[in-house]
């Protein structure tokens, strides 16, 4: 007895602690063929504690999906093998098209289910390494479907592959470096970000298609009929591919008598295989032979790029819109579920949600198809079914919605207005008046949702960032083209956000609204200067500052000069920047009385000069007078944490000069200035705290283990971003830091590679700083 007790609690202990499932697709069949090898893959990464993460790659319906709720279902029934958290999510829930999916909903979900105490505090960088973190506190089995539509797809002169949202960008880093349990990963493309623990932590899998056998095997449980090497022969013309298997299997059933050798009959599509021919083939075939009302249910779920929530069914039913859900008028009870049930056997569409029960769901590739076939050859019903959409959300949605979850379905309306062809009314009374609220920007400033607000501009762009619809005015193209450069340059996306801002720049110059022009001009040259293209960043901000000057504007042509000031600055140019700065400053004086000094951004890099010359009693003047006018004047994050850092470094230089002793009003400073930093989420500004903090630990008794984490954060927020200054002034601590602690070998590789940085980068401001450390190493 107590021998069987034993067992029973040493069962009980294996259990998980938590279990969060049944997110993947309901697509596929119960039965697996072929995949004994993967499977075995599958078990022996759970099994190996150097395995992190392991990822499944193959193009559409070849069965990652499939495969991976297989083997989940067999951990399930040994109660997940010493799991202590399981959770699984698919981002094909989220959207499939690549422009309207984000990562934000799957962060937010998570973070709560695994404990965070505010999922909503901080930027997406911190809350991926904050899953991470609690990923790694127990041994956690972490399932990502479908992560294609958040990855940059190939041929658009991008990184292939790499994740575009860049909290998922933090999770996946974070748990191929380290991570106790495994995360299983399917997609399309091969996730760039992790690549380079390819051989070690995070191996990939080449998921094949079936082999011949396997592919008869599919076909034959599906009850088709014919000899062996027949259904050998149709597994491979449909070139194994698992979803063509399976909806072949159900169309000779139902329509050719279940004979494998009347697959001859079925039409030919000259198609891709890649991106789902042979299935194509199959559903083309199908259409002969369904119903009205079955080929309106599959247009439904064409409509959507997530699954169709019963809600909305009911209402483009309701809506009997010719060409679309007319077919569906008057069929209810029976007669509904049968035709569901039908199309479900079919495989054409996902198995019945128990949590929604109204709602239609199918695979991708099967939405897709019934999708692009409605837009081409109805596109009337298309916009008519999207704008039945757009009209309920708008109408049912929270006016001014205060949380993310309310804030869904206005973007979700976007999505659907701009499809229906309605992209003014979308852009001006609902992305501008409800989700971002004027210049309040709420959707980002106060819900921090930088990937949705990016993710329903997508709907203004033919092909994004940089060619917007032609239903817009050169207006309205050149304010969506800024608006998506101020979010792709938030999510850390610089280059993107750079040739947004260029293209929106050459349409206001053509429209002559030099106001705007010279705006996207000084944004242009910020976006290079973070990016490290000196010399682009200083012909951009001369451009700014002559548009400015012709545009009249007083703050703009005050504002463009010290952009341009900082701009020449950075290339080394201290004389003209100083006399750029002062001439600034006269012009704001004249301008605006009450402000006699530079104040704001403007104030800060005027004070980064002066701090540079050694100037660090008028710098920390000048930023305390900043800083008590923006704390009355109810200035941004960003305002008082960028005040806050010129104080801090200004106390640092004196405590420097009087000793061990004196670091405490540096201290304060510059952990204020971090925390504001990341409040404001601007991922270009955070390294500029941290990289002044880690001076700060070096100085102060030689705390070389806080200026490490410093300096190691500060680096991987400018690594990942590309921002390369940042990189440079990096590396320069790191040889400061090492040279301190007597580390010659390593502070000489550090400064090594900020001497590439800065020569690569025209970033000559620190040339006397290389050549000062060159002569102590050496």
């Amino acid at each position: 007895m107590k021998a069987k007790k034993a067992m029973m609690d040493a069962k009980k202990k294996a259990k998980p602690l938590k279990i969060s499932t049944g997110r993947l697709p309901r697509t596929e069949g119960a039965e697996l063929f072929g995949r004994e090898g993967e499977l075995a893959r599958l078990d022996a990464a759970w099994k190996d504690p150097g395995t992190h993460v392991i990822s499944f790659v193959d193009f559409g319906g070849v069965g990652k999906t499939a495969l991976v709720k297989h083997w989940l279902a067999g951990m399930s029934a040994e109660d997940y093998r010493g799991a202590e958290r399981v959770f699984d999510w698919s981002f094909y829930s989220q959207g499939t098209s690549g422009g309207q999916a984000t990562a934000e909903v799957f962060i937010a979900e998570a973070l709560k289910w695994f404990g965070d105490s505010d999922p909503s505090e901080g930027s997406a960088w911190d809350k991926g390494q904050r899953l991470a973190d609690l990923a790694r506190r127990q041994r956690t089995l972490l399932v990502l479907d479908g992560l294609e539509p958040l990855q940059h797809p190939p041929g658009k002169g991008l990184t292939e592959g790499a994740l575009k949202d860049p909290g998922l960008k933090m999770l996946l880093e974070g748990l191929a470096a380290s991570n106790p349990g495994l995360c299983v990963v399917t997609s399309r493309v091969h996730v760039d970000d992790i690549a380079r623990f390819a051989n070690t932590t995070a191996p990939v899998v080449e998921l094949e298609n079936l082999s011949e056998e396997a592919g008869a095997q599919v076909l034959a449980n599906l009850g088709v009929e014919g000899p062996e090497e027949e259904l050998r022969a149709a597994s491979r013309e449909f070139g194994g591919h698992g979803l063509a298997l399976n909806l072949l299997g159900g169309y000779l059933v139902d329509y050719r008598g279940k004979d494998v050798r009347r697959r001859g009959e079925m039409h030919i599509l000259d198609e891709d295989e890649e991106k789902g021919g042979h299935a194509r083939r199959v559903m083309r075939s199908y259409e002969d032979h369904l119903g009205e009302a079955d080929l309106a249910l599959l247009r439904i779920a064409g409509l959507f790029d997530r699954p169709a929530a019963g809600e909305l069914v009911e209402v483009l039913k309701d809506a009997a819109i010719a060409g679309l859900t007319k077919p569906l008028a008057g069929i209810a009870g029976k007669d509904w579920k049968r035709a569901l049930d039908h199309l479900r056997e079919a495989r054409l569409l996902a198995e019945e949600d128990p949590e929604d029960k109204a709602a239609l769901d199918a695979h991708p590739l099967v939405r897709e198809y019934f999708g692009d076939k409605l837009r081409d050859d109805t596109p009337e019903a298309w916009r008519a079914g999207h704008d039945c959409l757009y009209e309920h959300l708008v109408k049912t949605a929270d006016d001014r919605p205060e949380t993310a979850e309310a804030m869904a379905p206005l973007f979700a309306a976007v999505a659907h207005g701009c499809a229906a062809g309605r992209h003014q009314e979308a852009m001006f009374e609902v992305f501008h008046q409800r989700i971002r609220r004027g210049y309040a920007f709420f959707s980002v400033n106060k819900l921090g949702l930088w990937g949705s607000d990016l993710a329903a501009l997508s709907g203004f762009f033919a092909e994004p960032w940089t060619r917007p619809v032609e239903t817009l005015t050169e207006e309205e193209k050149s304010l969506v083209l800024r608006e998506a450069g101020f979010d792709l340059r938030a999510l850390g996306r610089l280059a993107e956000a750079a040739r947004s801002l260029r293209v929106g720049l050459d349409i206001d110059i053509a429209l002559k609204d030099l106001e705007n022009a010279a705006r996207a001009a000084g944004s242009l040259s910020e976006l290079h200067l973070a990016r490290g293209a000196v010399a682009e960043a200083v012909e951009a901000a001369w451009q700014s500052v002559e548009l400015a000057d012709r545009s009249g504007d007083a703050f703009m042509r005050l504002g463009n000069r010290t952009t341009l000031a900082d701009a020449q600055h950075q290339a080394g140019d201290l004389e003209a920047a100083a006399a750029l700065f002062l001439e600034a400053e006269t012009m704001q004086k004249e301008d605006q009385p009450i402000y006699p000094l530079l104040y704001s951004l403007q104030g800060f890099r005027y004070c980064d000069l002066l701090l540079g010359r050694g100037e660090h009693t008028e710098a920390r003047r000048r930023a305390g007078q900043a800083l008590e006018w923006a704390e009355q004047g109810g200035a941004g994050l960003l305002t008082i944490a960028l005040d806050t850092l010129t104080l801090g470094r200004a106390a640092l230089v004196e405590a420097a000069a009087q000793g061990p002793d004196g670091f405490e009003e540096a201290e304060r400073h510059l952990d204020g200035a971090v925390e504001g930093l990341c409040l404001a989420g601007m991922q270009d500004y955070i390294p500029l705290g941290l990289l002044a903090r880690a001076e700060l630990w070096r100085l102060m008794k030689g705390d070389g283990e806080k200026a490490r984490r410093d300096l190691d954060e500060a680096l991987k927020i400018a690594t990942r971003g590309g921002m390369r200054l940042h990189e440079a002034d990096a590396h320069l601590e790191y040889a400061r830091l090492h040279l301190a602690g007597g580390d010659s070998a390593a502070a000489r590789e550090h400064l090594a590679k900020a001497k590439e940085i800065v020569a690569d980068t025209g970033y000559r401001r620190r040339a006397p700083e290389v050549a000062e450390l060159v002569a102590c190493i050496t």
